[in-house]
């Protein structure tokens, strides 16, 4: 085990030797030449099946003309077609096209804010504009999206691809796609349309279904050109943290997002401690100009991140729990105390609460934002670097079923009290709040979004600590909650059947039917989520491990490192790949399962 002092320092250098700029990510699509051969990833550098993805040609639009001209000449050839964004960062492949012939149509180059009409506060953009480009941009006018993801390297229609969202109960919802009153879509057309066809779509007009298809189109409908944004006027907000025990949170947690228009739960269950975000709208005269910059999002030295990365392999190896237990509860002392990165003047936290305009308080990310420094700074994901590698398992639930969840998790947590001290490494678990949607994919119902980040090995077949915990509290948000899984996340095991789970799902399969019949836009992910074809789920010698499948046998596990599947230890319909002591040969295993019977 490492010395507890050099781990405290490790932690305590990660999260205070932060700056505000680094080198921005390398480009998700590679070509070897002339923008052909390529291979496309994302942001993590890793799919959720480790599966390189191959096109045959990129191509970068900077105009509607363009893109039209584009996708005619790819219909017109029946090639498989997808959309890539500016940075990629959905871990599914969404962005893969059928095979290895097919072309990638980035939207890095349909980046303008085409028009902002401030009479009738509505922005039109293209569909490459980032959200940062976007609040800005509409700040500099008086006006707002009252509500958006926290992270500002999403671009609009990655957005409305995945069904991004903030956190709200109150007016339209809290996701992008519920302030869309228009889009414009170029699809596959026919030959009397040249082969490409702009679809406008209009909130209210004849195409009303068809926009409700189109909010949420995981690119399966073609490619969006330009949206317009319902907006709202410049307004301020007053932002506490307040720090509890979670010995009532699954009483408070579904009054409380109707308590505060920008309500969200940080949950640190292995501590019992719970942060609630006390976050309104005041009045524009109230004095502050406070801003927010997450430090998970800020860029951080390569040295720092590697560090980290290697604090947490090591652990992993010698199955150090405790110091991931240190690590968590330094993490998010830090955090807490500093306020998530909020800072009422300038760059520091002098005290609750902070005040500033909208703009400056719904999203950070400006790792993102600068010139290449030869990566001594990046954002901490980078692949480029030995960065942090890690799942995610973010679904919604609805608001009514919320309780019982956060009580089963408390069941596990006293059974094994260290086993989610991971998590705690990556902010717990976030919970935030989700209006139901018009959408034909986006939320059913008012919901809340729970969002795990914990740790992914190098090594696909290697098991990883408490992993089986982990598993059991994905399996109870997919099947015993029912949950809908975030479009943009996930690993496989969260979309099994999803399709099922939308009232109007079948009515997203005939729009997309419409749009493009010859399924060009489509490719094998998309056709399995959908239920069109094929399973999403992946079955094969240690597929639990990544999440590809879920246990039926021991081999999906890691039986060789001591790792069988079994029932879960709350949800019992669960099949989780656990440890199990008397087969472990392994020593580190050994010492593990010591410490984990004090634990019992």
């Amino acid at each position: 085990m490492l010395p507890r002092t050099s781990l405290i320092l490790k932690w305590a250098f990660i999260l205070i030797s932060t700056v505000a700029n680094g080198s921005p990510p390398e480009e998700p699509v590679r070509c070897l030449s002339n923008l052909k051969n390529c291979t496309v990833t994302n942001a993590y550098g890793a799919f959720p099946d480790r599966s390189i993805c191959h096109a045959a040609e990129v191509a970068y639009p900077s105009s509607e003309e363009a893109l039209v001209s584009i996708v005619a000449r790819g219909t017109q050839e029946k090639r498989r077609m997808r959309v890539a964004t500016r940075y990629s960062h959905s871990i599914p492949k969404l962005v893969c096209p059928y095979g290895d012939d097919g072309l990638i149509i980035s939207t890095q180059n349909l980046n303008r804010v085409i028009k902002i009409d401030k009479e009738n506060m509505l922005v039109t953009v293209e569909s490459g504009v980032t959200l940062s480009q976007l609040i800005d941009e509409a700040a500099e006018s008086g006006l707002a999206l009252p509500y958006s993801p926290y992270w500002l390297g999403l671009t609009v229609g990655g957005m409305l691809g995945t069904g991004a969202h903030g956190s709200t109960l109150w007016k339209e919802g809290s996701a992008i796609h519920d302030y869309v009153i228009q889009m414009r879509v170029v699809t596959p057309g026919g030959p009397e349309d040249g082969y490409a066809k702009v679809r406008m779509l209009e909130e209210n007009g004849e195409l009303d279904s068809d926009l409700n298809a189109a909010k949420v189109s995981l690119g399966v409908l073609g490619v969006i050109s330009q949206v317009t944004l319902k907006l709202q006027p410049l307004f301020k907000r007053s932002i506490t943290f307040e720090t509890k025990d979670d010995a009532d949170l699954s009483d408070q947690v579904a009054t409380f997002g109707r308590q505060h228009e920008f309500a969200d739960i940080t949950w640190y269950p292995s501590q019992n401690r719970v942060v609630y975000r006390l976050d309104d709208r005041v009045s524009s005269d109230v004095s502050g100009n406070g801003h927010w910059e997450h430090p998970g999002f800020r860029a951080v030295p390569s040295l720092v991140v590697h560090l980290l990365r290697s604090t947490e392999e090591d652990q992993e190896e010698k199955d150090d729990v405790d110091g991931k237990c240190i690590g968590g509860k330094l993490t998010s002392s830090v955090l807490i105390k500093s306020a998530y990165g909020l800072a009422n003047e300038g760059i520091f936290f002098t005290g609750y609460p902070v005040v500033g305009y909208q703009n400056k308080l719904q999203a950070s990310g400006h790792c993102l934002e600068s010139h290449s420094n030869a990566e001594i700074t990046v954002c901490p994901w980078d692949s480029r670097v030995k960065s942090l590698f890690f799942h995610q398992t973010t679904l919604s639930i609805a608001i009514s079923k919320a309780k019982y969840f956060i009580q089963d998790i408390q069941k596990l947590v006293k059974i094994a009290p260290q086993s989610l001290c991971g998590i705690d490494l990556y902010e717990g678990i976030l919970m935030r709040y989700v209006t139901g949607s018009d959408a034909y994919l986006g939320k059913e119902e008012d919901s809340l979004d729970l969002d795990i980040t914990y740790y992914r090995s190098k090594d696909p077949k290697s098991a990883r600590l408490h992993m089986d915990v982990l598993e059991e509290i994905e399996q109870m948000l997919v099947f015993k909650y029912g949950g809908l899984p975030h479009w943009g996340k996930n690993r496989n095991v969260a979309f099994e059947g999803v399709i099922k789970k939308y009232r109007k799902g079948s009515e997203f399969l005939k729009v997309k039917e419409k749009f493009d019949p010859l399924g060009l836009f489509s490719s094998e992910w998309t056709d399995q989520i959908l239920g069109l074809k094929g399973a999403v789920t992946i079955v094969k010698d240690g597929c639990a491990l990544e999440g590809l499948c879920i246990c039926s046998e021991d081999v999906h596990c890691a039986p060789d490192q001591g790792y069988f599947c079994r029932p879960g230890k709350v949800y019992e319909d669960a099949r989780v790949c656990t440890l199990v002591p008397d087969k472990v040969t392994n020593t580190h295993h050994k010492d593990f399962l010591y410490s984990l019977k004090d634990e019992l």
